[in-house]
Formats: C-alpha cells, sequence, structure tokens
C-alpha cells in the first residue's frame, strides 16, 4: 500500500440498504460537514461485496486514507476487512436492521446525525475477532443463538418481543450438539448441548439485544458467553435481560474472557457472523487480532483509548 491521506474521504454508500432518508439529503449532508477544505470527498455506490472491496482497495491505492461506509453490519464487515493492520481511518453511517457496531460506539442511528458526528470524530484502534481467520468485529455465534439472530434481523420491529418470537421460531428446528471446547490452550471444557454460545467483540448482537456486557474495544480479549440445553426454560424468561444490559446476572449464563478458543462441533453448522448466516465446518477456531482496525467514534465515546498516532 503507498502513502494514503485521512483528509482523502472516500464515501460507500449501499444502495439497498434502508437510508431511512433520501439519498438527496443524505449526499447533501455530506458536502455540508464532510465535503470541506482540507478535505476531499468521493461518492461511490456498493453493488455487491465484491464491488465494494474492489472500490475501496482501488481508493487505497490512490491515497484515499478515509473511508466511510453508509450500510448495516454485514457491509461493515465486508469493507471493514479490507483495513485491517493498515492506517486507514474506518467510519461507519449505520442504515441497517440491528447495527450492533454502531450501536457500541454511540453512533447516531440517524445517517445525519451519525455524518455530523463523525465529522469530528476521533481515531481508535480496536481489536477485531476471527473465526476461521473470517473477521468479525461484533459477534459470532455457533448454535441456536446464530439462527435466532438470523431470524432477529429480518424483524422490522426492535426490542424484547421480535426477539422471543425468533428465539420460539427457531427453537423448533434446532438440533444442539455437544461442543469440546478449550480456551487459551489452558482450560478445557466440555459445553454439554448449548444453545447459545456466542463470542463477542464488542456488547451486543444488535437491536439493543446486549449479549456480552463487558466487552471493549480494545481490551484484547473476546468473551464467550454460553448457556446448556438444560437451562433454556430458564433462560427464555430472562430474555429481556438482554436488552437491559444485565445478561450476565441470569443464572445459566456463563461469560469466560479468552484470546484463542477452538471449538470441536460433532458436524458441520452454520455459524453466525456480524449478522451474517455463513457455512461452517465443525471445528470453529476463535482469535483475537489486538488494535487491528481503525475506527472513527464519537469524542464522548470512553470506551477505547485514543492512537497514540
Amino acid at each position: 500500500m503507498g502513502e494514503t491521506d485521512p483528509n482523502r474521504v472516500l464515501v460507500l454508500i449501499n444502495p439497498k440498504s434502508g437510508l431511512g432518508i433520501s439519498m438527496r439529503v443524505l449526499l447533501d449532508t455530506f458536502q455540508e460537514v464532510w465535503d470541506q477544505p482540507p478535505r476531499t470527498v468521493t461518492y461511490q455506490f456498493s453493488k455487491s461485496s465484491e464491488d465494494g472491496v474492489t472500490k475501496v482497495r482501488s481508493a487505497i491505492a490512490n491515497g484515499v486514507g478515509t473511508v466511510l461506509v453508509v450500510g448495516g453490519d454485514g457491509m461493515i464487515n465486508t469493507i471493514g476487512g479490507c483495513l485491517l493492520n493498515t492506517h486507514v481511518h474506518f467510519g461507519v453511517i449505520p442504515t441497517g436492521s440491528g447495527n450492533g457496531f454502531a450501536r457500541h460506539f454511540n453512533i447516531p442511528l440517524t445517517p445525519t446525525l451519525a455524518i455530523e458526528t463523525l465529522a469530528d470524530a476521533i481515531p481508535h484502534s480496536i481489536d477485531v475477532g476471527t473465526a476461521n481467520d473470517r473477521p468479525f468485529f461484533v459477534t459470532c455465534s455457533l448454535a441456536w443463538d446464530a439462527a435466532i439472530v438470523k431470524s432477529f434481523e429480518k424483524s422490522p420491529v426492535r426490542g424484547v418481543l421480535p426477539y422471543v418470537f425468533a428465539a420460539a421460531y427457531e427453537l423448533f428446528d434446532y438440533v444442539p450438539e455437544t461442543f469440546q471446547v478449550s480456551l487459551d490452550k489452558a482450560v478445557q471444557t466440555t459445553v454439554e448441548k448449548p444453545m447459545l454460545f456466542t463470542a463477542a467483540n464488542l456488547t451486543q448482537y444488535g437491536g439493543g439485544a446486549v449479549i456480552a456486557p463487558q466487552a471493549k474495544a480494545d481490551d484484547g480479549r473476546l468473551w464467550l458467553t454460553y448457556a446448556q440445553r438444560s437451562q433454556v426454560g430458564r433462560l427464555i424468561p430472562q430474555l429481556p435481560q438482554l436488552f437491559t444490559g444485565n445478561i450476565h446476572t441470569v443464572q445459566g449464563i456463563e461469560i469466560l474472557p479468552f484470546r484463542e478458543c477452538v471449538v470441536k462441533r460433532e458436524t458441520d453448522q452454520p455459524i453466525q457472523v456480524d449478522g451474517e448466516l455463513l457455512p461452517s465446518p465443525a471445528d470453529v477456531r476463535l482469535k483475537i487480532l489486538p488494535k487491528a482496525l481503525t475506527v472513527l467514534v464519537p469524542q464522548n465515546f470512553e470506551d477505547a483509548s485514543p492512537n497514540s498516532t
């Protein structure tokens, strides 16, 4: 990669994402608060994941040092994955359904407010998780919780009730398997038929559902939240605790920090990665990449420490 300049900005827009405002209002807001000297701003549309990646890589090769994504957690994952271990600043204008990334960093969920807030944001280096080398910024789920997130993301309504409906809907089809788990090559444990098994880099799934209240953006750890099938009857009435940030107080929930985790499942099963359900082999290796991505966050955000550079 050649020399990049943070004042050279690419705005990459997912036109399929629900903006909530007209494209003209969106572009006018960018031009008013971002497209001012010394910054220069260019705008492009992402026609697909591959198209977005190609455009971002081309822009960086031509000196762009700030990439602003207008989209949801899936697009954030795809584009952010291109920027790992670079000096390029990454900003997020959330227009998805869950917006777990934006919610963690207190980025406004109204696009125009997010654009204004990030105009004077501060770059922070944050950790990134990987699942079999596939980056994730928010969460990765390996059991029933993977399917729940997929159903929940399809709901146009946020909050406890649609989450309970998603959980109940997926409960009928999911067949749990026993996991063999190794944490940091030291702790070996058998998790009997987990229904909930999520590795979190940030605090929540999205939609206000907080799965790892202790998670920090730059703590050098992932957080494993799990519960066995035998606890499901007790847990479903406690699902509102997901939306109060108190899931860690619920009996039957285990939350453990780790840097590397190897999970051996009985069969190949899909996993959820930042809201996307992906095929996966039975064995999954989860790892932390410390401070691998530079993110623009609001000035009043206190989770992570500012870059020293």
